[in-house]
C-alpha cells in the first residue's frame, strides 16, 4: 500500500498546490490513500465544511487538523457528520467529531489514521501518549496499518511519540511547525517517522504568513493580524510504502515541489 501524507495546507496557495501536484503524484506513483492536514486551509486559521469538501473532491481520503480545528464555528456541526475529518483524539469526551478513522482503498486494504496533539507549548489536553496506548489496540482490531498524525510544537515530544509507538504503528508523522525536517527514517522496530512533513503553502513567507507582518511583530512585540502570503507555493509531503498485512513500513520518501 502507498500512502501520501501532505503537510499543513496553508490557505488558498496551499489548496492550489494540492490541486496541481497531488493528482499527478497519485497517478505517477500509484498512490492508494492520501492524507492531509487541513487546519489552516481557511485563510490560515481553521477549516470550513465547504473547504473540507473541496479537499475530499480533490482526492484526499482523510483530513487531520489540530489546535486550529475549531477556528471556524461553522465546522462544529460538520465534524460529527464527516468521519473522515479528524480532530485530535486527546480532546476531552464530548468534543464534536472523531480522533481516528479507518478507510478502505480501492483494492480493499484498510488503513487507520489516528490524530494526536502534543501538550508542550500547546493547549492543555489529555496525555497523547496515554491516549495512543488506549486507541491503537482498538484500531488494530480492524487493521494492522495505522498512521499517527502527531500535531505538536516540540520536536522532542514528536520524537518521543515516534519511539514510544515504534513497532506498534506503521508511521508517526509530525505536523504543525510548517518546516519540513530531514530526519525521515524507519525506526528499529519498523515504524516510519518524520518530525515534520512541512507546509504546503506560500514559499516566500514566514511559515505561510506574509513576511512583513511576521517581521513587524518580531521587531515591535505588538499584536498583528496575520494574513496568508501570496505568490509561488511549495508542496510538502511524505510518501510511505507499507506492508498492510504486517503493519510495517517498507520505504519512505520526502517530497518537496515548488509550484
Amino acid at each position: 500500500m502507498k500512502v501520501l501524507c501532505i503537510g499543513d495546507i496553508m490557505g488558498e496557495p496551499g489548496r492550489r498546490a494540492v490541486a496541481r501536484a497531488m493528482p499527478r503524484l497519485v497517478a505517477q506513483r500509484d498512490i492508494d490513500v492520501v492524507i492531509g492536514n487541513g487546519e489552516n486551509v481557511a485563510g490560515g486559521f481553521g477549516i470550513t465544511p465547504e473547504l473540507a469538501e473541496e479537499l475530499f473532491d480533490l482526492g484526499l481520503s482523510v483530513i487531520t487538523t489540530g489546535n486550529h480545528a475549531w477556528d471556524k464555528k461553522e465546522v462544529l456541526d460538520y465534524f460529527p457528520r464527516q468521519s473522515r475529518l479528524l480532530r485530535p483524539a486527546n480532546y476531552p469526551a464530548g468534543v464534536p467529531g472523531n480522533g481516528s478513522v479507518v478507510v478502505e482503498t480501492a483494492g480493499g486494504e484498510r488503513l487507520a489514521v489516528l490524530q494526536l496533539m502534543g501538550r508542550a507549548y500547546m493547549p492543555t489536553l489529555d496525555c497523547p501518549f496515554q491516549v495512543a496506548r488506549r486507541e491503537v489496540p482498538k484500531l488494530k482490531q480492524e487493521t494492522h496499518a495505522v498512521i499517527v498524525d502527531m500535531h505538536a510544537e516540540a520536536t522532542s515530544e514528536k520524537m518521543a511519540m515516534g519511539h514510544y509507538l515504534d513497532g506498534e504503528v506503521t508511521a508517526v508523522v509530525g505536523t504543525h511547525t510548517h518546516v519540513q525536517t530531514a530526519d525521515d527514517q524507519i525506526l528499529p522496530k519498523g515504524t516510519a517517522y518524520i518530525t515534520d512533513i512541512g507546509m504546503t503553502g506560500p514559499i516566500h513567507s514566514v511559515i505561510g504568513v506574509k513576511k512583513e507582518l511576521a517581521i513587524g511583530k518580531f521587531l515591535t512585540g505588538m499584536p498583528r493580524r496575520f494574513e496568508v502570503a501570496s505568490g509561488p507555493a511549495v508542496f510538502c509531503a511524505l510518501l510511505l510504502e507499507l506492508d498492510g498485512r504486517l503493519g510495517k513500513a517498507i520505504a519512505l520518501e520526502r517530497i518537496r515541489i515548488i509550484d
